[in-house]
């Protein structure tokens, strides 16, 4: 797959009037303050962010940006690779643009990978860290609860012990599938609905290893609620207070970090008890705003959030002209 030449180069797509900021207002409290950076990673030259869906960091340091490629891109990259000080390497990705949405990664055997889910192409794909495709997995029409290959939209993956992944299906019909770490489905585990055990676009999910066993954490986001499952998919609990519409959660540390698409950013404790709420821009409808209207310490639509190795946090937002921000631990 053919990559972009590298550049640390000042990128000169930038929305008119947008200065990039080098500091920012604290967010939080207590053991949980931080820094607020916007924008700390940018687009190179002659590409531009699209909505900027997925994030993940490898044992190198290194940061991978999904976007779906903005409209006065020059470029047709959507994986951009940096530096863990956010400095840009390099991007690859072209297939991706207009549908790369969950970007998760795993280590399997001392060796990572990149797993992608295409909205735009409807297919699961897995990746080494340089973009060479390594299997696809499309429609699982032998599953039986499809009529049409297009009814099926995966949007993020989470990883069985074992190396088997759940697939959501969330903006198709909100079933969750098993996979096998080759890519071959294997069972539905989760039916559509709003009863227990039920979901509603399960946008994004986490294996949770704080337990006693693992379990299935979903980001369960048109029921407006975080539900727990067994890895079978049986129904263990579900949780509401500070959830509005999580998109996707990270476990470190005994915390779990869950970017909300309505405006805000929260790290719940082991009892999926709000600890933290980063950055509350909530009600907002800025969307398709230009940059200048944003405020500054003020979430619009956060997509994704990780933990970076240094123990900050980075979070991806669901605006067309993309913003990545660094959350920096102070």
């Amino acid at each position: 797959m053919a990559a972009m030449a590298s550049s640390a180069a000042i990128p000169s797509l930038w929305p008119r009037g947008f200065n990039r900021q080098s500091e920012g207002p604290i967010l939080g409290s207590g053991e949980h303050r931080y820094e607020c950076v916007h924008d700390w990673i940018v687009a190179p030259t002659g590409l531009a962010f699209g909505d900027t869906h997925g994030l993940a960091q490898d044992k190198s340091g290194r940061i991978y940006v999904a976007h779906t490629v903005g409209a006065l891109s020059e470029q047709q990259q959507s994986v951009c690779v940096y530096s863990a000080e956010g400095k840009f390497i390099t991007a690859w990705g072209e297939r991706y643009a207009g549908g790369a949405h969950g970007l998760d990664m795993c280590e399997e055997n001392g060796r990572e990978f990149l797993y992608h889910c295409d909205t735009r192409r409807r297919c699961v794909e897995k990746t080494d860290l340089e973009g060479n495709l390594l299997w696809s997995a499309t429609c699982p029409m032998e599953s039986g609860v499809y009529a049409d290959a297009n009814e099926w939209c995966p949007t993020n993956v989470a990883f069985a012990p074992g190396g088997e992944l759940f697939v959501g299906d969330g903006y198709g019909k909100s079933f969750i599938h098993r996979f096998t770490a080759d890519g071959q489905w294997k069972a539905v585990i989760s039916k559509p609905g709003s009863s227990d055990g039920e979901t509603s676009c399960p946008h994004g999910m986490g294996v949770d290893p704080r337990g006693d066993s693992p379990l299935l954490v979903v980001a369960d986001r048109g029921n407006r609620r975080i539900q727990v499952m067994d890895l079978q998919g049986k129904h263990v609990a579900n949780y509401r207070e500070g959830v509005r519409m999580p998109c996707d959660m990270k476990f470190k540390n005994g915390l779990m970090l869950v970017p909300d698409l309505e405006s805000v950013v929260t790290v719940y404790d082991e009892k999926f008890r709000p600890v933290v709420s980063l950055g509350d821009g909530h009600p907002t409808n800025l969307r398709g705003a230009p940059r200048e209207q944003f405020t500054a310490g003020k979430f619009v639509h956060p997509h994704d959030a990780i933990w970076l190795a240094s123990g900050d946090i980075l979070v991806a937002e669901w605006v067309p002209i993309g913003r990545v921000t660094l959350l920096r631990h102070v």
